[in-house]
């Protein structure tokens, strides 16, 4: 049997788990959730969760995928195997799968679009076009698979390199390009005229907005969303990880380094939006419709459009790659097949069932929710269950201090057992609840 891949090192497993945590989560949606939720209240809750919750999910799942070196369905098969159950616990580990599979399938959709807005932006259009009307005009239409099977060819070449030569190589020039871009936008975004009254919106708390059950729900929701928890996604990043990494430590760099890209992201969107009259709590629409109009009238728009949007398609395909990873490695590893292989097949399985998808924008909401709503969220609880209650806690807080310079005390076993596999299930339930969060 081959060697299983590893990455190269530290720095290149924490840059691949920025970029799989990223995201449009960070770049998208946490600019209309902050929007949408209070502004600077938000990131009150938001933090707290994020960097103790989401920051034991991942220690968790990056430990529970190196423990056993192998994906979720694999991983789920070997604890249950020891209680004399392999056969439940593939059962169980195919749920985490399916999940991030489904998304995968209407991820690179969303990528396809992106990639068109990159290019619109790179012919100048937004200055010709109205971006309502253009968008809805594009999405669910024929046009739009074109886009979608690039985004997909272009995830697949990088997958199709391996761990070290495609995912880790390819976030080593993604993410610090992303961050530069960010940078160079948000000296911009400041120095538009009327930005003043969204840095305001961003810095000064409206403290009622804690008042809300819903600033809270969502801000947890977004925590999890935004590192990547799911119960398969990070566990398989975490299976290519050598014994002596430290999981702590890159648990809470990969959080610190989302939060900034998401904050970035945030006061480059929502001072622009304020400084040409856009609505910042516009929800979705913010990247597409309000952002392409921001830069059609900013003076410099052109540059500024082409970047923003470049940015966009790195953090974009930064967690496409993570998220078709894993059903390639579950396909690798299950059937014993090669790598090219393996990633050839997902990818065309993935683009026919998602072409359904591209033509009719119902049955993208429809099974878009079903994923996020029921799987993703299942998925998570169940990495948690299997891993803190039946793999057992004492030694799961063994693997995630295996390696590390600063290790987790016994309180961390009570906090990952009972707070966060409570807090997953509570996430399950109120997405059910309220239709998502």
């Amino acid at each position: 049997m081959a060697e299983r891949e590893s990455w190269s090192g530290k720095t290149g497993f924490i840059l691949a788990a920025v970029g799989a945590a990223m995201g449009l989560g960070s770049i998208w949606m946490f600019p209309f959730r902050i929007g949408a939720y209070g502004g600077a209240a938000f990131m009150v809750p938001y933090l707290v969760f994020t960097f103790v919750l989401g920051v034991t999910g991942l220690m968790g799942e990056f430990a529970f995928g190196r423990s056993q070196q192998k994906g979720a369905i694999s991983a789920f098969e070997s604890v249950f195997k020891e209680k004399g159950n392999g056969g439940l616990g593939a059962a169980l580990g195919v749920i985490p799968v399916l999940g991030v599979t489904g998304v995968f399938t209407f991820y690179l959709i969303v990528c396809g679009w992106i990639i068109k807005y990159f290019w619109l932006a790179l012919t100048n259009t937004f200055t010709k076009i109205e971006p309502g009307p253009y968008f809805g005009g594009f999405a669910g239409q024929p046009e739009s698979i074109f886009w979608h099977a690039l985004a997909l060819l272009l995830t697949l070449a990088i997958i199709a390199k391996g761990v070290a030569g495609g995912i880790e190589k390819a976030n080593k020039i993604m993410m610090p390009g992303l961050f530069i871009i960010l940078l160079i936008l948000l000296i911009r975004t400041l120095t538009l005229e009327g930005a003043a009254e969204g840095i305001k919106f961003l810095t000064v708390p409206d403290w009622s907005k804690l008042q809300d059950p819903l600033t809270w729900v969502n801000a947890l929701g977004q925590a999890f969303f935004t590192v990547s928890l799911g119960g398969a996604a990070m566990l398989v990043y975490g299976s290519y990880l050598k014994e002596k990494e430290d999981i702590p430590s890159s648990a809470i760099h990969t959080a610190f380094w989302t939060t900034i890209a998401s904050l970035l992201a945030a006061f480059v969107v929502i001072p622009a939006a304020f400084a040409f009259g856009q609505d910042p709590q516009a929800g979705p629409p913010l990247l597409f419709i309000t952002i392409p109009s921001v830069f059609s009238h900013m003076p410099g728009g052109y540059l500024f459009g082409v970047l923003f949007f470049l940015a966009v398609v790195f953090a974009a395909l930064s967690s496409a790659i993570n998220l078709m990873e894993v059903p390639v490695e579950a396909v690798m590893d299950r059937f014993k097949m090669s790598r090219l292989k393996a990633s050839i097949i997902v990818a065309t399985l993935g683009f026919l069932i998602g072409i359904p998808l591209d033509l009719n924008m119902d049955f993208f909401g429809k099974f878009s929710d079903i994923v996020t709503i029921y799987i993703v969220p299942f998925g998570a609880v169940l990495a948690a269950f299997v891993f803190f209650w039946v793999y057992g806690v004492k030694r799961a807080v063994a693997q995630v201090n295996q390696g590390a310079a600063k290790p987790m005390g016994e309180w961390w076993g009570y906090l990952a057992k009972y707070v966060f596999t409570g807090v997953a299930l509570f996430i399950l339930i109120m997405g059910v609840v309220l239709g998502g969060i």
